[in-house]
């Protein structure tokens, strides 16, 4: 509309609870992608590392589903799914896969052969060394694909608001400012993406320190020598 302000604080203030929904209906499609997405993509590593010639076609498929543009992807599911929130988790899900998948599995290539044979010679049963030495090592590379997978997630929700009013989370208030050119629309369903990706990373980051103490007493020795 002619005349317009960038935003309009009545509105924005009028409507903080259907915001809120929003808010909340955004993190729990991503929360479901991600959570799903990690849990196949850790059996998919599992298997491609104990059998390597499973890996290169895992990442031809996971590769070849992320090239398919999301729009086409939901267009193509509607008529199967109908307007669902399976409609927009099956895309979702894939497009975690590639993100995934190479992380866990470099993840666990980087664990060094000594400490694996160090791991052994102490007794470590196959389960034992896995979970007490492998896991542990690989958690920064897993992380990294948990923070690559929960920022992408996150802006890919948006679009699925091309399903209707129900699904998209912010991404409604993106297309809905879009069509009544209405820019506080816009830009709260924009800024509100955003800060929710920068705190999903934040917290990955926070979760990686946690998991794995030993790194940052390294750094910080590092930086007093």
């Amino acid at each position: 509309m002619s005349g317009e302000p960038l935003v309009r604080w009545d509105w924005l203030f009028a409507h903080l609870g259907p915001i809120g929904d929003r808010v909340g209906q955004h993190l729990y499609l991503a929360g479901i992608a991600v959570g799903v997405g990690f849990a196949v993509s850790f059996a998919l590593a599992a298997i491609s590392i104990r059998r390597r010639r499973i890996y290169p076609v895992v990442t031809l498929l996971a590769t070849a589903a992320y090239t398919i543009p999301s729009f086409a992807l939901f267009a193509a599911l509607v008529p199967v799914t109908g307007i669902t929130v399976l409609t927009a988790e099956i895309p979702l899900v894939l497009y975690t896969i590639v993100l995934f998948v190479p992380n866990i599995v470099a993840g666990f290539d980087g664990v060094p052969w000594e400490v694996l044979d160090a791991a052994d010679g102490m007794g470590y049963t196959r389960g034992q060394r896995w979970w007490r030495v492998e896991l542990p090592l690989a958690v920064p590379l897993v992380v990294a694909g948990l923070r690559l997978a929960s920022v992408s997630t996150i802006g890919l929700v948006t679009v699925s608001a091309i399903l209707g009013n129900s699904l998209g989370g912010l991404g409604y208030y993106i297309l809905d400012g879009y069509h009544r050119d209405f820019p506080t629309e816009i830009i709260v369903g924009g800024l509100l993406s955003i800060a929710l990706a920068v705190i999903a990373d934040l917290g990955f980051v926070l979760l990686q320190r946690l998991l794995t103490p030993w790194a940052a007493r390294r750094v910080e020795k590092v930086r007093w020598t």
